[in-house]
């Protein structure tokens, strides 16, 4: 099973991009791994709540854009389920029954469009609490290497 990540923006932080980089090269052994990034909008300041929305939209169709047909989509969102690691573990072993690709989606500054997450087959939450969306992709990799590792029947820190 191939597992993309498609995120908004840039990582800018060179702390960021190397917990990145390192999660990628551990995963390789498990599965093909990719992360896309799709360029973020300009905010403008004290934007109305149609600009944001509108933003969100644009935002929305660059990241529906690069969902190749066929694949299972997780958006990551504040409303989405809540999920253990081992309950995502599970997820994935069920996924790779269904799908020969995974995307999982992390929004820009402003959330996700209502189309992408229309889209998604699951809304997948990290907990109620907001979180950089550059940080997000790190945690997520993480959580993507540790279902894999639990999966193997390896054992990883906790």
């Amino acid at each position: 099973m191939k597992i993309t990540i498609i995120g908004v923006g840039k990582i800018k932080e060179k702390y960021f991009t190397a917990a990145i980089a390192e999660y990628a090269k551990r995963l390789s052994r498990f599965t093909s791994f990719e992360i896309i990034e799709v360029p973020d909008e300009k905010i403008p300041d004290n934007a109305s709540k149609k600009e944001c929305e509108q933003i969100k939209e644009r935002e929305g169709e660059k990241i529906l854009s690069k969902i190749k047909s066929g694949a299972y989509v997780t958006a990551l969102c504040i409303e989405g389920s809540e999920l253990s690691s081992e309950e995502l573990a599970a997820r994935l072993l069920d996924i790779q029954m269904r799908a020969s690709s995974l995307v999982f989606i992390i929004g820009g500054s402003l959330g996700l469009s209502d189309k992408v997450k229309s889209r998604a087959d699951l809304r997948l939450s990290f907990g109620k609490m907001t979180l950089p969306h550059q940080l997000m992709r790190v945690v997520l990799c993480e959580q993507i290497y540790r279902a894999f590792k639990i999966n193997a029947n390896e054992s990883y820190h906790k």
